[in-house]
């Protein structure tokens, strides 16, 4: 099933914005929930800043009871800066990519077993990492334009 059939098939979804605003291009998934924010208001849509630490989250995410969460990520798997991955978390490129404390497959798994949920990993490839660094203007611009694309899939929907 594509990333954008199962967004708008999906009762209950969280959005995890993984990264550290300090370290440059990894300030991809902040950016992204930071502008989804603005775009997406409705209960059935939780969206979350969990920085470097996800794992400090899961009582969050499990209580939510969502259908399907989706981590939205810097991730390193030997693309063009900018370039775009969707990937199970739970795979070995979950593994090897992470760059947070706990692998983000373990994360899932333990979730998984407490929500019954579906998960994806949306990654961005970053080129500037250092401390102290801003966000490049490619990953700046991929990152406006995954929110939009995922408030469209989501039906842009609102409460209000």
């Amino acid at each position: 099933m594509e990333l954008w059939e199962l967004l708008r098939n999906a009762g209950r979804v969280v959005i995890c914005g993984m990264g550290n605003e300090m370290r440059g291009d990894d300030a991809f998934g902040l950016l992204v929930v930071e502008k989804l924010r603005e775009l997406v208001k409705s209960r059935d849509i939780l969206i979350l800043n969990c920085g470097e630490v996800p794992e400090s989250y899961t009582g969050k995410i499990a209580s939510f009871k969502p259908d399907l969460v989706v981590f939205v990520d810097a991730v390193e798997f030997g693309g063009r800066h900018g370039d775009m991955i969707v990937a199970d978390p739970e795979d070995t490129i979950g593994e090897a990519i992470s760059t947070h404390g706990l692998p983000l497959r373990f994360l899932v798994q333990y979730l998984k077993e407490r929500t019954g949920a579906r998960f994806i990993l949306i990654g961005c490839q970053p080129r500037f990492l250092g401390l102290f660094e801003e966000p490049s203007d490619v990953i700046r611009e991929r990152a406006e334009q995954l929110a939009r694309a995922l408030a469209g899939a989501l039906g842009g929907r609102s409460d209000d």
